[in-house]
């Protein structure tokens, strides 16, 4: 079991930054958005099917991401009448496509030279991963919880940013997906399992465990200094 404290812990007042509500221009996608502290990076959220900036679970996450002074952006990848069609959900062009466009966006609010990551989860994953690889600059790491990484397809072996690919112990046929994507990358890369874990991370402390994984991932790689390696 990952160990943990600072999850239970106080928050930090020098990372207790307000959440302000905004609007992803050209296509009008809310989002939710907290800067990072000083000398840390941003994670861009990419949800799957049946989620939102809104889902507690992704709140949850991104809360526990910026006690360590990182940034989070969570959005809507789509427009509520968009999300009503089922195959916009699993159009992962379209997906990476909006995550760019969020990338971009990111960049033009005074956040250029900050490092981005990307957390992905179901679908959202594989669309973390495309957008990888037509991102510039390139973002510095890529977590994908509980995703489907294998969606992503031909573009495995191009990402570049490290990647990390977290499964519950529960979720057998999703774990075989994602050791098929491992398989494919090329790039820094490592699978974690959480024992005990379904698809939703919703068994007790499961969830605290992945936040923990891809926290110490992110911490890690984003920071200023990574854009000199990640820019092409």
């Amino acid at each position: 079991m990952v160990e943990d404290p600072d999850l239970t812990g106080p928050v930090s007042h020098a990372y207790d930054r307000p959440e302000v509500d905004v609007v992803l221009t050209p296509l009008g996608l809310a989002g939710t958005l907290v800067h990072p502290a000083a000398g840390y990076g941003i994670v861009i959220f990419a949800h799957g099917s049946g989620s939102s900036r809104l889902s507690p679970r992704n709140r949850y996450v991104a809360e526990r991401l910026r006690r360590k002074g990182l940034g989070t952006l969570l959005f809507d990848l789509l427009q509520p009448e968009e999300a009503n069609i089922q195959s916009n959900v699993f159009d992962i062009s379209l997906l990476a496509e909006r995550l760019v466009l969020a990338t971009e966006w990111v960049r033009s609010q005074t956040l250029r030279d900050v490092a981005i990551g990307y957390f992905g989860a179901s679908t959202g994953a594989a669309a973390a991963l495309v957008a990888e690889t037509i991102a510039r600059p390139r973002i510095s790491a890529v977590v994908s919880r509980g995703g489907r990484p294998d969606l992503a397809g031909i573009a495995l072996p191009e990402v570049r940013a490290p990647t990390l690919l977290i499964v519950g112990g529960q979720d057998t046929g999703v774990m075989e997906l994602n050791e098929l994507a491992l398989a494919r990358l090329t790039c820094e890369k490592e699978l974690k399992i959480v024992p005990g874990a379904s698809h939703l991370f919703e068994e007790p402390g499961t969830l605290d465990q992945a936040v923990a994984l891809a926290r110490e991932w992110f911490v890690s790689r984003l920071r200023p200094g990574d854009m000199s390696d990640a820019v092409e």
